[in-house]
């Protein structure tokens, strides 16, 4: 077998064999492929795409090219979540607890923040203490025990997806469904768990900018998963605007602890309510309206927060910041972002909002940034408000007050105020299922 071969007949619109692709991804990893070659092989995908059986047959040898997470030890069944990445999306923090109090267990490796979208292990690190290394005894244990937990990736999984992403990012090969769902569901399939729930992201501040590519991918990643024995669902949701009210990690943890006590921005608390009901329904929970009913209960009787203070506490975590988020570290630095005219907030870029956020601090604009957990952004205005020359659109937080003038230019940049009033996008537009596509 030839690599040259394999190449060619992607290349030409043929079907490849499961032998042909495990031959292509073992010997990349093994270094026996040149970069080279697979860079052309990938740019071959990009333009003639791969069958449902390819996407499968290359999603099932990515995930075994590393190691494949075995949760036997966690008893019932384990229900895993993914998002796409957004800004302001803090609803891992939201969506685990609520499930957890319900009686479906979720294990879950998240990743840190890169660019414009925040890292879910960087949100849980800005809680003094908490460790996001465990071993796997340990892991496991916490599991047990408090129902959730969330740690950051480990291990040797999915290594030719690593080569491979690195690869793709510049070859300009980074923007193709199949890719991408084998890129996501590897790792889904190799962390372990029995479901998956697909949070898949569309709009300005997300991956995929139009609604008909986020059905495409939202489609093809809940096949693979089906065809690899996981229950698998996908909500496609807005990220036009940023989610909820807060940009920043130590902000967006005491978000997601007030969206816990009931107090949550609209927005933020609806989309975690339906991910935590289709999670539950995946569970096998009950019907979607029994389990967004359960959801419900679990915010108002205060059993979801605890769920979050007990893996907090389970991990090493001070829970005081829990209980009392004014005992969270506070910035050096607060700045007021004002109206410049009368009118109204016609849209949001949410990736420019990110982009600021990241100028004060907040995020990584490489891979060895540090973060400073206390930096962010509190939204008083979003699209669709009417505002006033002077009123506060933005507090904005950080460690030097010089970041402030560069962030706040960005965060103008974001905003559109006109005359005309514009419709609120909706916050969840379609459910993708094994029965097909329901939009909302």
């Amino acid at each position: 077998m030839r690599v040259y071969d394999i190449i060619a007949k992607k290349r030409d619109g043929y079907e490849l064999s499961e032998e042909e692709i495990s031959y292509l991804i073992r010997g990349y990893v093994k270094n026996e492929i040149p970069d080279y070659q697979m860079a052309a092989f990938l740019m071959a995908v990009y333009f003639q795409g791969m069958t449902e059986k390819e996407t499968l047959f290359m999603t099932n040898e990515v995930a075994h090219s590393g190691d494949m997470a075995d949760l036997s030890p966690i008893e019932g069944i384990k229900v895993d979540k993914h998002s796409t990445g957004g800004v302001g999306d803090k609803t891992t923090l939201i969506v685990a607890p609520i499930v957890a109090s319900c009686g479906v267990k979720v294990a879950k490796m998240s990743g840190r923040g890169l660019g414009h979208t925040g890292g879910t292990v960087d949100k849980l690190e800005s809680i003094p203490g908490y460790k996001t290394s465990l071993s796997r005894e340990e892991f496991f244990k916490v599991v047990n025990e408090t129902g959730l937990s969330v740690i950051g990736q480990s291990g040797n999984l999915t290594p030719a997806d690593k080569k491979m992403y690195a690869l793709r990012d510049v070859t300009a090969t980074v923007d193709s469904i199949p890719l991408i769902a084998v890129s996501i569901m590897s790792k889904k399939l190799a962390a372990g768990s029995d479901c998956i729930l697909l949070d898949v992201k569309t709009g300005s501040g997300a991956f995929m900018k139009s609604l008909e590519d986020s059905i495409a991918l939202a489609e093809e990643m809940v096949k693979i998963g089906e065809n690899a024995g996981r229950k698998t669902i996908a909500l496609i949701t807005d990220m036009d605007t940023p989610l909820g009210e807060a940009i920043g990690n130590s902000l967006e943890v005491k978000e997601a602890v007030d969206t816990l006590r009931g107090n949550g921005p609209k927005d933020l608390t609806t989309v975690c309510l339906h991910l935590a009901a289709n999670m539950l329904v995946l569970g096998g929970v009950g019907s979607l309206e029994e389990c967004l009913q359960k959801a419900e209960t679990s915010l108002k009787d205060g059993s979801a927060l605890e769920r979050l203070i007990a893996m907090v506490e389970a991990q090493g975590g001070d829970s005081r910041v829990i209980r009392d988020t004014d005992c969270f570290e506070k910035a050096a630095y607060s700045h007021e972002v004002l109206a410049r005219k009368d009118g109204i907030i016609t849209s949001m870029d949410a990736q420019k909002c990110g982009i600021a956020s990241v100028l004060l601090g907040a995020g990584r604009e490489t891979k060895d940034s540090e973060v400073d957990f206390s930096a962010g952004i509190i939204l008083h205005k979003k699209t669709g408000d009417f505002v006033c020359k002077g009123d506060v659109l933005a507090t904005m937080y950080a460690s030097k007050q010089e970041m402030f003038d560069a962030a706040e230019e960005e965060y103008y940049g974001a905003i559109t105020i006109g005359n005309e009033k514009t419709e609120r996008k909706p916050l969840l537009y379609a459910r993708v299922s094994k029965e097909g596509v329901k939009r909302y």
